[in-house]
């Protein structure tokens, strides 16, 4: 990340310090695509966003746009206070596992039905993240599933010096 990721907020840019708390869901226009191990894992036109004060977006890409036979289930599971319990995927490329790559909540809370049946994917885990063109740089962490765009203005939470606090 670069310092221009700290840069106040103009026209065409968000800053994630206007984003809602609680969080919400809204639909993403842009074409989302998630590449690992030289395999496309998903591509949609039909992705979500959840916008939470303080993050990048988190993106979900709808599970029928998914290599899920890519994907398998694990059993390590975490809970938002918002969405609910969430369930995580290993995935699995020839011979090359990415452990806890992807995660989706099975059954969210009634505020986030719209991301139900959709997976959201740990962009420093994978070769690339792309929202339209523009490839996604990871939120600072390993927790944080946030993807960072030039349409997006920091600090970030997750991160450190120029990244965020």
């Amino acid at each position: 990340m670069t310092k221009s990721d700290n840069r106040p907020p103009t026209v065409g840019r968000e800053s994630v310090w206007d984003y809602p708390r609680p969080p919400r869901v809204e639909p993403v226009e842009q074409r989302l695509w998630v590449v690992l191990n030289g395999v496309t894992l998903a591509d949609t036109r039909n992705g979500k966003r959840v916008l939470e004060t303080s993050h990048p977006p988190v993106y979900y890409l709808p599970s029928q746009d998914v290599r899920m036979e890519l994907l398998m289930p694990t059993q390590a599971m975490s809970f938002c206070e918002w969405k609910g319990v969430a369930q995580y995927y290993d995935a699995i490329i020839d011979d090359h596992r990415t452990a806890r790559a992807a995660w989706t909540y099975p059954e969210p809370s009634e505020a986030f039905r719209d991301i139900q049946h959709h997976l959201a994917f740990y962009a420093h885990l994978m070769d690339a993240c792309f929202v339209g063109d523009e490839r996604a740089r990871p939120q600072a962490g390993s927790f944080y599933g946030g993807w960072i765009t030039d349409a997006i203005a920091g600090p970030f939470k997750g991160g450190s010096g120029t990244e965020g606090w």
